[in-house]
């Protein structure tokens, strides 16, 4: 394990960078800082998502996403270190195909509505979703490992079926699109 914060400020960014791995200092809205952020923001989501009653299948599968989201955090604060491989993936896919299986096809949107917990997951998708485009707007840049692409992709569609679980857990139903036929509706 590595260090352990003892002095939580050190006035090092001050001046507007921030330090990654290898005494690197970047500015604090680089595209590389902005995806390190966008993924500790949805860490922070989806522990708002588990502060909810919430059935034990899905509290394991985001305790498990939570630990993911620090290995990708450290993979991009590590320009050089890969921690996303194949094995994060088919876990995603597998609990995808899990949560998936006992919902019934989707032939209508929904909205990003329901309960606490599904609206949470849903506001953890959507920044999901942010995050996997500052991580392909970075990696325009820079090299970037293409399976830690692959796992955010994978995150957000887990969390959209997350999200459908949590709905029926909640309330029973999810809240379906009614499309207007015009603004005087």
């Amino acid at each position: 394990m590595g260090h352990r914060l003892s002095k939580i400020y050190t006035r090092t960014g001050d001046n507007g960078t921030t330090g990654i791995a290898g005494n690197i200092r970047v500015v604090k809205d680089s595209s590389r800082i902005e995806a390190i952020g966008t993924i500790d923001e949805l860490n922070s989501l989806i522990g708002i998502v588990l502060a909810y009653n919430i059935p034990d299948t899905v509290t394991l599968c985001l305790n498990n996403i939570q630990n993911d989201l620090f290995d990708l955090g450290g993979e991009l604060a590590m320009p050089e270190h890969q921690a996303i491989n194949q094995p994060y993936i088919d876990r995603i896919e597998s609990e995808l195909d899990r949560f998936n299986e006992a919902l019934p096809v989707l032939k209508e949107f929904i909205l990003p509505a329901g309960g606490l917990a599904t609206s949470s997951c849903h506001l953890a998708r959507s920044v999901c979703r942010r995050a996997e485009r500052n991580m392909v707007s970075l990696h325009r840049d820079e090299a970037l490992n293409p399976l830690a692409i692959a796992y955010i992709n994978r995150l957000s569609d887990l969390l959209f079926v997350i999200a459908r679980v949590l709905s029926r857990h909640e309330n029973g139903s999810e809240v379906l699109w009614q499309p207007r036929k015009n603004a005087h509706d």
